[in-house]
């Protein structure tokens, strides 16, 4: 995966259910990620979200990056790992070394899981590698962090990162604007893609301008709140009329 990568439209899955993530993957989606960090859903609701997605790529954003349950997610069948608070390339080499078997990583091998397809499939492909870079310091580390391998994404989080400039403005010169740049050029420089959530009010053309190819479009969550409002408010208007 490059930084020439076609544009790669995805979606947050929060609520936890699978009904929505069959919904979702039959919109058209190339990705959608199953949200254990801010989620609704626990581990528990993984497998039945995964199993529902045919055609998106699966990926499962932990809650942190413990090697144990992104084992479990890869061996259930999700397509990539996204692992949040990325800020060194110590802590990325880490990520895969928990997602990649031996000898690039330490991940126990089970061949009869769902990601091998119960013992059919010989090989389980290689899993995508999404790094949040959502810190001052992920920033400024943000080239070393896109070389190390098996690094495929720098994905930025938006709120995580303008919080970081407004609490520690003394820590950089650099506004969000010249971040989101940094990282592109950081993706760039490595050949690796780069992401970033976006509300249906960013301006995509200008993400893709800078290079962003992986843009996540709101959640299940804020789709389904804005559809409901929606439909209420003109009638509640209309009713007061």
């Amino acid at each position: 995966m490059t930084s020439e990568s076609p544009l790669q439209l995805g979606s947050w899955l929060q609520t936890g259910s699978p009904v929505i993530a069959e919904l979702a993957d039959a919109s058209g989606l190339d990705w959608l990620l199953v949200d254990l960090e801010h989620g609704c859903g626990t581990e528990a609701n993984v497998l039945s979200q995964i199993q529902v997605i045919r055609h998106a790529a699966a990926i499962v954003r932990v809650g942190a990056p413990n090697p144990e349950q992104i084992a479990r997610c890869l061996d259930w069948g999700a397509a990539g790992i996204m692992v949040p608070m990325v800020s060194t390339a110590e802590k990325a080499d880490a990520c895969v070394r928990a997602m990649r078997y031996p000898p690039r990583g330490d991940r126990g091998l089970a061949g009869m899981v769902r990601g091998f397809q119960y013992g059919l499939r010989r090989e389980m492909p290689t899993p995508i590698f999404y790094a949040q870079i959502e810190t001052i310091e992920g920033v400024q580390n943000a080239r070393a962090i896109a070389a190390v391998d098996g690094v495929d994404v720098l994905f930025v989080g938006q709120m995580d990162l303008k919080l970081q400039l407004q609490s520690y403005p003394e820590r950089t010169h650099l506004d969000f604007a010249a971040c989101i740049k940094e990282v592109a050029d950081a993706a760039k420089q490595a050949g690796k893609a780069c992401g970033i959530f976006c509300r249906q009010t960013d301006d995509f053309a200008e993400l893709q301008a800078l290079g962003y190819t992986h843009l996540a479009i709101e959640t299940d969550i804020t789709l389904l709140r804005e559809s409901y409002r929606h439909v209420v408010q003109p009638l509640r208007a209309g009713w007061s009329a």
